[in-house]
């Protein structure tokens, strides 16, 4: 069978409000792909008719969002040294940097969802309604609330179908799903890679096919992204993320271990603050919207961001980033003076920096955390400045403020440097 050339992950498009920073994107940017050990699969027990992969990618990519709920378990194999947090429990993103996560997933297939982050005694959740979404932090009995201002109100209300993904306000801790990861991986399967059929196998009690989709370049840390999408009903169900340092075991996996076609209950989808807890309005300006630039370009870029390279080894550099005032929390420390928009959207989990900074209302929320520390612990030092090393990403922040990340060797972001 022909493999057409596969689709490499889109480049992310970096938004004017500048969302790359440290420590975000050293303590976090590891988390952009997705993956993780086998989740209650197993192979041969039924076999699919063969199918054409990229007439399956277009099926997944084209089909209509499904109501479902079922339990997601995430898993991080990153070669990270130890997190400096074993002093904090329960449920929050950072876990999602390391060892194994569950989470439970509820959507009308619509515009609104439910994810939850389970902890051994507390839980995180994120809940979205149409251009309005909410977090809640048992561990710090804090709801947030996040709305459009007038402008984005207006433009969703006047074209909500078309501007759905577009408005849907940037969430401090969004969590991933399966469909979101596979997305990302499958919208530009064609491109810098090659896609094939793996074996069937099921999943969850479902059918499913897999998709494997190589890189062609050998220069990127990533060597192959597997995606596991339901036979009948193409929701991606499992998407797992290799590294070439391991063959061993995924660096990364996201998948469900159960599931369900149905539509969740209203009450389960409508947000209420639990009785005593704190609530917190943040309200979203519209995003300013560009075309992407193509990559290897500057085109559409904001001031201080370089891209190089193109496909799975893009490094992406920001300069002028003062790293002593973003570990202290100075929001003006980025390049330019812009200040650092302290969320993140689903489409970029490496923008978990809301959980590293200290919020303007009341000097911190979420979890406390010592940056320094984290940041130290996290990198090592080499003749260019602190260096993140893992089996998916390389990040390097060097003494005169530039920051560089790429999923290719370390040494290739000193030598770019």
């Amino acid at each position: 069978m022909s493999t057409p050339s596969a689709p490499s992950p889109r480049p992310r498009t970096l938004s004017t409000r500048a969302r790359w920073a440290v420590p975000a994107v050293v303590a976090v940017g590891v988390a952009a792909a997705f993956a993780a050990p086998p989740l209650l699969a197993s192979a041969g027990e039924a076999v699919q008719p063969p199918v054409d992969p990229a007439e399956l990618v277009a099926t997944v990519l084209q089909a209509e969002p499904t109501p479902l709920s079922g339990t997601v378990v995430y898993t991080a194999r990153l070669g990270l040294p130890e997190l400096p947090i074993n002093e904090m429990t329960g449920a929050d993103p950072i876990d999602l940097l390391s060892g194994s996560s569950t989470l439970r997933v509820w959507t009308d297939g619509a515009e609104r969802s439910r994810v939850s982050l389970l902890g051994t005694a507390s839980e995180y959740s994120v809940v979205r309604d149409g251009p309005e979404a909410w977090t809640y932090s048992s561990a710090d009995d804090e709801s947030v609330h996040y709305t459009l201002d007038a402008a984005g109100q207006a433009a969703y209300a006047s074209a909500q179908q078309q501007m759905a993904d577009a408005l849907d306000p940037t969430v401090t801790g969004d969590l991933p799903t399966p469909q979101e990861a596979a997305a990302q991986i499958l919208e530009h399967a064609s491109e810098h890679s090659t896609v094939t059929l793996g074996e069937s196998l099921t999943i969850a009690g479902r059918a499913a096919h897999q998709l494997v989709v190589t890189p062609d370049d050998p220069a990127t840390l990533v060597a192959k992204v597997v995606v596991a999408v339901d036979a009948r009903t193409s929701v991606p169900l499992r998407v797992q993320v290799w590294s070439t340092a391991d063959g061993s075991a995924p660096s990364l996996e996201l998948g469900f271990t159960d599931i369900a076609y149905d539509a969740p209950s209203d009450a389960v989808l409508t947000y209420s603050a639990p009785a005593g807890a704190s609530t917190r309005e943040v309200v979203v300006p519209l995003p300013e919207h560009t075309d992407a630039p193509a990559v290897g370009t500057a085109a559409g870029l904001p001031e201080g961001v370089a891209v190089a390279g193109e496909g799975w080894s893009t490094v992406v550099t920001l300069s002028d980033v003062d790293v002593a005032g973003l570990l202290a929390g100075d929001p003006t420390s980025t390049p330019a003076g812009r200040a650092v928009e302290k969320t993140f959207g689903s489409d970029s989990a490496q923008d978990l920096i809301g959980e590293f900074m200290p919020s303007d209302e009341d000097g911190g929320h979420g979890m406390q955390l010592d940056t320094t520390a984290l940041y130290s612990q996290l990198t090592s030092a080499v003749p260019e400045g602190r260096l993140l090393s893992s089996t998916l990403l390389s990040v390097l922040v060097t003494d005169d403020g530039r920051v560089l990340v790429g999923s290719v060797a370390p040494e290739a972001l000193r030598a770019a440097a």
